[in-house]
């Protein structure tokens, strides 16, 4: 994952890993350590300023939490 320069636009796409994890009594350092990307990364996902995830990360972040990727990824509305 690549975080986004602080000047490009919004993309439009929240990561709700937040909240997800709390559902599931999870940390960070938690999931860190079941799918194999660092804690560092992770937060750069988890705070919406990645601009890219591989498809093996996204998979193995909802096989972790249990969860498809919808549940994951949510579209904000449109301002």
């Amino acid at each position: 994952m690549t975080p986004a320069p602080q000047d490009e636009e919004e993309t439009g796409i929240h990561c709700r890993l937040d909240e997800l994890l709390a559902e599931r009594g999870m940390t960070l350092t938690e999931l860190s350590a079941r799918v194999g990307v660092s804690v560092v990364n992770l937060s750069v996902l988890k705070n919406d300023r990645a601009r890219a995830i591989r498809y093996s990360t996204l998979r193995a972040v909802c096989d972790a939490l249990d969860c498809e990727v919808g549940d994951l990824l949510a579209l904000t509305p449109e301002s």
